[in-house]
């Protein structure tokens, strides 16, 4: 009996992803925290207090959903940071710590609008309701084909919820999306959607990830 032919190799363009949801800070967008260093040294701080107070969930999860102001949440900073420095010094910190200025990481940015080319990308971030004017000033509006931002539709990362949005405005499956984060633990809520997760910690993963529609 004749053997059957050999299975055809997959065609090079063939993916297993129709769309790209990608996180936005630590991906694509990184702070610069210069000054809150030098403040929390002239403060005797370690590096990094404030951001502990500042990202503590009690005092970022409101910001991230959109119930509380940015003023609210640098006077939350405040208050976190007051048992240990002097009232002016926490002022200080929070007002450099929530007024950082960031940059965009531009290979990534260009990996991603090459993929745009092929596919749907959707920006999925836990950020505030001033996200658009951030985006502006980076020259990134016009990144993506949607936004997905949980102070905007009132649920964020890892709850599913979001992941669902986010498939649903890329108009993909669940289980045909790329998903993009720096952390492990977005990743893995991704991953439990049946979605392509992965973790972002340089712009090689990357590379890699969107290799399928960019060679």
């Amino acid at each position: 009996m004749p053997k059957p032919p050999p299975a055809a190799p997959p065609h090079p363009r063939e993916r297993s992803f129709d769309a790209v949801l990608c996180d936005l800070d630590g991906v694509i967008r990184f702070y610069d925290m210069t000054e809150v260093t030098r403040l929390e040294q002239a403060a005797g701080l370690p590096p990094g207090s404030t951001a502990a107070v500042g990202y503590a969930p009690e005092n970022d999860l409101p910001l991230l959903l959109g119930r509380i102001t940015r003023r609210e949440w640098a006077a939350s900073i405040v208050r976190g940071l007051t048992p240990r420095v002097p009232r002016p010094h926490a002022q200080a910190l929070a007002h450099a710590f929530s007024h950082a200025g960031f940059r965009a990481d531009e290979p990534v940015v260009d990996l991603l609008r090459r993929a745009r080319g092929h596919c749907p990308l959707v920006l999925v971030t836990n950020a505030p309701v001033w996200l658009d004017e951030d985006l502006a000033a980076l020259g990134l509006d016009g990144l993506a084909d949607h936004v997905v931002n949980s102070s905007r539709v009132g649920t964020a990362k890892p709850d599913p919820r979001i992941y669902e949005i986010a498939a649903e405005r890329a108009g993909a499956d669940p289980g045909r999306c790329l998903f993009v984060d720096d952390r492990q633990e977005n990743v893995d809520a991704a991953a439990a959607l049946g979605m392509t997760g992965v973790h972002f910690r340089g712009v090689g993963d990357l590379r890699t990830a969107l290799a399928p529609v960019l060679t």
